[in-house]
């Protein structure tokens, strides 16, 4: 367990920071310029804190009452930065072998092959980074990372310079690393797709404050806490997959609602994340027919708020959870609807892509 209880003053800025990271991964969440980096930065020791408290289970990292403030080298935790600084003149496994030089115990053989099995890097090891894509490269910075045998792994914005396929190839990776590595994972990120996917609990970070802190499905459902407000809007559901089908898809069941994906990266029973963007979902005050959409939840409307840009978030409460639905303010006002109101919610099978679904 992570424990971070830090004030800090930086030029204009003043951070205040309190939460504590579990096993698993807790995401740092919020805009650029929200304190993300510095909180990082205090953690790993390559800043100091004015004031406060930060440990590593039993073992202080930084006490300002105390006078205690380990060296970066001595906290035993491991980075994972955007661009993997790679050394380009050594090979995959001379790089991996790099890490292991700053582990405090040194892992095993058979330790460092699961590592390498885990991240899917084994046929790159005799490569050298110029050979590699993007997505690769990363992976191996993650296993020189976990090489190193931390205590503590912080990945700051390590998926910011992929685009969205890239990234959607690397997650499951880091899916696997939560689920399977045994240790506290700090991720930085500002953005909705990986929270939602990675995140075991969300920390969110405001102008030097920790304005919220819980379960995903819980704060990337307030899109008062997302970095773009109202146009990232989104409810993470969560659904047990039924089946998979010849024609493409996979059924999922949402609370007894039936929801059709296209196919599903997991199997037969598994508890799946799926996000479904506010835009994504259209409304109709009777159950419609005859229309090429699967999904149809009934749902009941419980609010409203102003969308931008012409726009309502309209939120509904259904039988698989809290959805999210952004139209036009004309057609609020030609369907007339109101709080209490009974309502359809469409979403087109389409419109969910891969990225957009992660075990639970």
């Amino acid at each position: 367990m992570l424990t971070v209880d830090i004030r800090q003053r930086l030029g204009a800025f003043d951070l205040t920071a309190r939460f504590d990271a579990p096993q698993g991964i807790t995401a740092l969440f919020g805009a650029s310029g929200a304190g993300k980096t510095s909180v990082i930065n205090a953690i790993s020791g390559l800043s100091m804190p004015d004031e406060g408290r930060i440990t590593l289970g039993d073992t202080v990292l930084f006490d300002a009452k105390s006078g205690i403030n380990l060296p970066a080298h001595q906290r035993g935790i491991a980075t994972v930065f955007q661009d993997a600084r790679l050394f380009p003149h050594m090979s995959v496994a001379r790089n991996l072998g790099y890490g292991r030089r700053y582990a405090r115990t040194p892992l095993g053989e058979a330790e460092e092959a699961r590592i390498i099995d885990m991240l899917g890097i084994r046929p790159l090891l005799d490569r050298r980074p110029a050979k590699l894509s993007g997505g690769e490269r990363q992976r191996v910075a993650l296993g020189r990372a976990l090489f190193s045998a931390p205590r503590l792994l912080l990945a700051d914005e390590p998926l910011a310079a992929l685009d969205r396929d890239r990234k959607a190839g690397i997650l499951p990776y880091f899916e696997r690393l939560r689920d399977e590595a045994g240790l506290p994972v700090l991720y930085v990120s500002h953005s909705v797709f990986e929270v939602a996917r990675l995140a075991s609990q969300v920390v969110v970070l405001g102008a030097g404050r920790v304005i919220a802190t819980g379960a995903p499905a819980d704060v990337l459902s307030d899109p008062a806490l997302l970095p773009d407000g109202d146009r990232e809007a989104g409810a993470l559901i969560s659904a047990r997959v039924v089946s998979h089908d010849s024609d493409g898809l996979s059924a999922l069941d949402a609370g007894g609602v039936a929801f059709f994906l296209p196919q599903v990266p997991a199997n037969i029973g598994v508890e799946v994340r799926v996000r479904i963007s506010a835009s994504d979902v259209m409304l109709a005050r009777d159950r419609p027919l005859d229309i090429s959409a699967l999904n149809v939840v009934s749902g009941r409307i419980v609010g409203f708020r102003d969308g931008g840009e012409a726009s309502v978030l309209v939120t509904l409460e259904t039988p698989a959870g809290p959805l999210f639905a952004r139209i036009t303010k004309r057609s609020v006002a030609a369907m007339a609807l109101e709080e209490g109101q009974k309502v359809f919610a469409v979403v087109k099978t389409i419109a969910i892509a891969k990225g957009d679904m992660a075990g639970d």
